[in-house]
């Protein structure tokens, strides 16, 4: 039996091995590599949990010969195949005979190979695109996979598939099926880590540290309640760690995913990780679209739906000029209630867009509703503008349990500094403000430097925001109002107590300090006029030369 370690070596060596084909035509480091890359890993993955699926339902398959269930499967009549697919469960998408890798693999020598494989694919996403596609919001589906084969150079797609199927078709996932969230959540950062970097354009790009969504998610799930039946929302979804987390701190079964994200290759990757992590069942609700501009996620009577829980690692700063205008309209006066950034005259990538973000959050939150954000650490000291109107807000209607500031670089790709701002509707009591940036190793990755905190940094700072404890030069807990009296202010170190230290000398240790000080003073004074006089004869020297 392979170990969960072993096995997870042994999917990081097949995604090495699917990577260096694609280097091999050409595609390694393409902008398309990554549609090949997760499209196929897909399939090989639904292919196997179609496989483990089917042998649960039918223990009448030999499975003690690799082939020989595939051979039983063929031999079955179509009216039979049917009834046996009809009984699968809707997380498992519906495979024909001729959809197998066994069986692409058997026919790898045919004419036009590249286009049976693609048509395969193809026809695997067709018949299950009502539970699988992605919606966007003019209403069309993106389906599950693309022709992939079509991005290779014609002479050589037969050979690219083939060496494709020759890859999985000696692979096996049907081990790991009842494996939860750790596993997998490994494996998809090592699947991504390539193909989801910070492009500057477009939403949560870049991947979200571990680290930063554990916290989010252990410090909005008490773990003491019974959470039953709730919706958990990203509006800059990205590739979904933050959803992922935040699922699987509450229980897979027990909530529903909703997102949107304009990014096309992020909705792909997302859906990928709610297949991956058992949550098929809210890929109806994973929507690629502009939220600030067109938030699709709505109730019966048009208005915005809100949400138990919203986690976000929203843009902090993107051009959004040219819809600007159509977002100051009276319909968005109660979303957007501080105001929608102006367009700067210089550097429109500058534009605040994290602050629209913030904005739709706190709007889409239900009455006992969660969220945690990350914002760049400006915004929990700024003195004026859309910042501290959102932090008057947020005061005022008494939503928000703390702030946590991490420590510089924690993100890889950007040097922003960045703080957790998390809210609650319900916490009418005391706020943590609490400063982790002294936390964390540096560690080199690739070209830049990044942040690591180990995991008894990040429980320590998990358990002091939950038990709202004050921690010299770590944390404190203030009400409302004495935020008022700071302005606003969230910066826990504007909190921290000025310490004084006083140390008891007789009379004549200070009158011996004192003369001390005297004595060096004149010293220094000495040397100012010494000096001053040698500038002024250089000077002069100088002057002279000339």
């Amino acid at each position: 039996m392979t170990t969960t370690i072993q096995f997870q070596t042994q999917v990081k060596s097949l995604i090495d091995d699917l990577k260096g084909i694609c280097s091999n035509y050409g595609l390694g480091n393409d902008g398309d590599e990554y549609k090949i890359i997760t499209q196929v890993f897909l399939y090989k993955f639904l292919n196997d949990k179609f496989a483990y699926e089917i042998k649960q339902l039918n223990k009448d398959l030999d499975t003690k010969e690799p082939k020989a269930w595939q051979a039983q499967l063929k031999a079955m009549s179509d009216e039979d195949y049917e009834f046996l697919t009809l009984q699968l469960g809707a997380s498992t998408a519906v495979l024909q005979r001729h959809h197998f890798i066994a069986h692409l693999f058997d026919i790898q020598n045919t004419p036009d190979f590249a286009k049976t494989f693609d048509d395969t694919m193809m026809d695997i996403a067709i018949q299950n695109n009502e539970v699988f596609a992605v919606k966007t919001t003019g209403g069309s589906k993106e389906p599950l996979f693309e022709r992939i084969s079509e991005i290779v150079e014609t002479s050589e797609r037969n050979a690219f598939c083939k060496a494709i199927i020759n890859k999985l078709v000696a692979f096996s996932f049907e081990e790991i099926f009842n494996e939860k969230y750790d596993f997998y959540a490994t494996i998809f950062e090592y699947l991504i880590k390539d193909y989801n970097n910070d492009s500057g354009a477009t939403y949560a790009e870049y991947y979200t540290p571990h680290a930063v969504a554990k916290i989010m998610a252990s410090i909005m799930v008490d773990e003491k309640e019974n959470v039953q039946n709730v919706t958990c929302y990203d509006p800059s979804a990205g590739s979904g760690t933050l959803l992922m987390n935040l699922a699987h701190a509450i229980g897979e079964d027990k909530c529903s995913i909703y997102s949107q994200d304009v990014s096309k290759k992020s909705s792909k990757l997302l859906r990928l990780n709610l297949i991956l992590n058992g949550l098929v069942h809210s890929l109806q609700n994973i929507i690629r679209g502009n939220t600030i501009l067109s938030p699709y996620h709505k109730k019966d009577d048009g208005s915005l739906m809100t949400f138990d829980y919203i986690v976000s690692n929203p843009p902090f700063k993107l051009d959004f000029s040219e819809y600007r205008d159509d977002l100051d309209t009276k319909a968005n006066n109660e979303r957007f209630f501080a105001g929608i950034p102006n367009v700067p005259k210089k550097k429109k990538s500058a534009m605040a867009i994290y602050d629209l973000f913030l904005q739709h959050i706190m709007h889409s939150l239900n009455k006992n509703g969660k969220a945690a954000v990350v914002v760049p650490t400006g915004f929990i000291t700024a003195q004026s503008g859309l910042d501290k109107k959102i932090r008057e807000r947020m005061v005022k209607d008494k939503m928000l349990a703390g702030v946590v500031s991490m420590p510089s670089n924690i993100f890889a790709t950007t040097g922003t500094n960045v703080s957790i701002v998390f809210l609650d509707k319900q916490n009418d009591g005391k706020v943590v403000l609490l400063d982790a940036s002294n936390l964390g190793e540096k560690v080199k990755e690739g070209k830049n430097q990044k942040t690591v905190l180990s995991e008894v940094e990040e429980q320590k700072i998990i358990d002091t925001f939950n038990n709202k404890e004050a921690v010299d030069d770590f944390s404190v807990v203030v009400d409302y109002e004495e935020i008022k009296a700071k302005n606003y202010s969230l910066s826990a170190g504007q909190y921290f107590e000025v310490k004084i230290e006083y140390v008891d000398i007789t009379a004549e240790e200070f009158e011996t300090k004192m003369q001390s000080f005297d004595k060096d003073l004149n010293g220094l004074f000495i040397e100012s006029r010494r000096l001053e006089s040698e500038i002024k004869s250089n000077l002069k020297k100088l002057k002279y030369e000339s």
